[in-house]
């Protein structure tokens, strides 16, 4: 409820209210596998219709109901959908865990693999949930459009890292060909689905700075801007950064 707390607190002012689900997006798109776990569909669903997914029952009495009043609170308590997107994975069915030890994963029943037939969705980044698929992110957003009445959305977060690799010479460090694939080809799919309406009003790489990175700390680098951690945080732009120079110049 503190999202429908907080657009009205901004009914009258200039900030707007997003929200921005996690990154996973699942292959096919469509399916009760790949629906169930979506989790934007866990936190639009409720600001767009007033209650959580269908697929969210699953958990029974764990979840609590929205009363009336607050479904009628949540619904368009936003000005704008945030997305993150980083990978792909494929999904199916999996069968009701009975175990006591349930949780967020196992609540969705379904069976996430970065694989089919022993085929790779795609490569994979320094992190070993980062399955690179450019064209999933055309798919998330062409469902969010089509799910959640055509909203405002921002890309909030999309990018991939590499390993901090202490071996590396600078100009090696700096010569991040995968990175700038990844961008190229992820937004030519944002493109492709801003041609086929989806509103899409920004777009956000991560990102700008090597930084810390959840648990993975500094192990792994996903800025456009190579940060030398054993020189007073000195920084070096990426080729890239350079990329992405070229690019915005075009537009």
């Amino acid at each position: 409820m503190a999202q429908s707390a907080t657009a009205q607190s901004h009914s009258t002012h200039d900030p707007v209210v997003d929200m921005a689900p996690p990154p996973l997006t699942t292959v096919p798109p469509t399916g009760l596998a790949a629906m169930t776990m979506a989790p934007a569909t866990r936190f639009a669903e409720p600001l767009t219709s007033g209650d959580y997914p269908q697929s969210m029952s699953f958990v029974g009495s764990r979840l609590p109901k929205f009363t009336e009043q607050q479904s009628k609170l949540l619904i368009g308590s936003f000005d704008f959908l945030g997305l993150n997107y980083y990978a792909g994975y494929y999904a199916s069915d999996a069968p009701q865990n009975n175990s006591v030890y349930a949780s967020y994963i196992t609540d969705a029943r379904v069976n996430l693999s970065s694989e089919r037939n022993g085929v790779p969705i795609g490569p994979k980044g320094a992190s070993n949930w980062l399955n690179v698929y450019p064209r999933g992110i055309q798919d998330l957003l062409l469902y969010t459009k089509k799910k959640y009445h055509d909203p405002l959305i921002y890309v909030t977060e999309n990018g991939v890292d590499e390993s901090n690799d202490p071996k590396l010479s600078l100009a090696e460090a700096l010569n991040d060909t995968h990175r700038v694939d990844y961008y190229n080809r992820h937004l030519y799919y944002v493109q492709s689905a801003i041609e086929n309406g989806v509103k899409v009003k920004g777009y956000f790489p991560w990102s700008l700075l090597d930084n810390f990175e959840w648990s993975s700390g500094y192990n792994v680098r996903f800025g456009i801007t190579y940060v030398d951690y054993n020189d007073k945080l000195k920084r070096h732009p990426k080729l890239s950064a350079q990329w992405f120079k070229s690019f915005l110049k075009k537009y």
